[in-house]
């Protein structure tokens, strides 16, 4: 793989089945460390909301305290579902943490609620709330750069902090807001992969430069399994097919028994969940490499935002560290 593509990891911080939330957030912490000594430019934590699976719901918290455990590598949201909040709070929470770890903060922002139904009412959100995103980003950006768009309201701490903001997004329209706005964009192709050729060349033909950037920037998300044999590399792929399907069509206070599972797996069903794995590396080092090589030119990225699936903390730690190596991110 070319040195200029930078790796970077997506965190989804997974509870595992027979873990809870606190042994999640201690992975994430490991995770990161060792993302940093590999040298990995950035980890980014998602926002979700009431998912069994799921612990990095409240993510500026995880961020400040993942900083707080490290020395250099970047941190940020992969995204905040910014119309869950209102532009000003983002701000303060994100300002405060530029100013205690300056120059390693990211803010990715997206506009699905990264809920059901249900939960959206609980977080008070309206339903046409998604409407406003481009507005949201606008104003937002006002408070970081110290231009704000409310009279006489200032983000403090985040006046004049600057930090970058990335807009995320598994379609045409967040492809144009980036362009627009000359904003990196990332493409959640790890599991919305349907669009990701058509977003990228709109947003590269769209581009418009800013203060922040001045030409385009892509970064694209892709699964990884690396394991050290192809056989291991399998068997965790098929983990992650059962676990993602279990996930999906589970009923709210009833999970799927494995019977069930079974059924879904090979029904029409089944092959939504292998479409939303289309973009996944799995095998042995030399296996994934190759892979990734093929994905980065395909997906026309500047940047490629890994997403470890192993089941067990120990699995994503080694397919962190297999690929490091074999990407030259460290000596093999």
């Amino acid at each position: 793989m070319s040195s200029s593509v930078a790796l970077s990891v997506l965190d989804l911080a997974p509870i595992g089945e027979h873990e809870t939330p606190q042994d999640a957030l201690e992975a994430s912490v490991r995770l990161a460390q060792r993302a940093e000594q590999l040298g990995y430019l950035r980890v980014w934590y998602a926002e979700h909301h009431n998912f069994e699976s799921i612990a990095s719901s409240a993510t500026a918290v995880l961020i400040a305290h993942i900083a707080a455990n490290t020395r250099r590598i970047r941190l940020g949201a992969g995204g905040v579902m910014l119309p869950n909040h209102a532009p000003l709070v983002i701000a303060e929470q994100f300002g405060t943490l530029a100013t205690l770890h300056p120059d390693r903060i990211d803010l990715g922002l997206g506009r699905a609620p990264g809920t059901d139904q249900n939960t959206m009412r609980a977080l008070r959100r309206d339903a046409t709330s998604a409407e406003s995103f481009p507005q949201d980003v606008v104003e937002l950006q006002g408070y970081l750069s110290g231009e704000t768009r409310i009279p006489h309201v200032h983000a403090i701490p985040g006046r004049g902090t600057g930090i970058p903001l990335y807009i995320l997004g598994s379609s045409l329209f967040g492809a144009q807001l980036a362009a627009a706005l000359g904003l990196p964009y990332a493409f959640a192709s790890h599991f919305a992969p349907q669009a990701l050729e058509a977003a990228v060349a709109v947003y590269r033909e769209q581009f418009k430069p800013s203060a922040q950037l001045g030409a385009p920037y892509v970064i694209a998300a892709v699964n990884v399994l690396a394991s050290d044999s192809e056989a291991e590399a399998r068997r965790q792929l098929e983990l992650r097919r059962r676990t993602l399907a279990r996930g999906i069509f589970s009923r709210p206070g009833r999970r799927l028994r494995d019977e069930e599972l079974e059924i879904v797996l090979r029904s029409p069903q089944g092959l939504h969940v292998d479409q939303m794995l289309t973009y996944t590396a799995a095998g042995t080092p030399d296996t994934v490499r190759t892979y990734l090589d093929e994905f980065r030119a395909h997906a026309d990225a500047d940047e490629l935002m890994v997403v470890h699936q192993g089941d067990t903390i120990a699995a994503r730690l080694r397919s962190l560290e297999l690929l490091a190596e074999t990407t030259g991110l460290v000596a093999a």
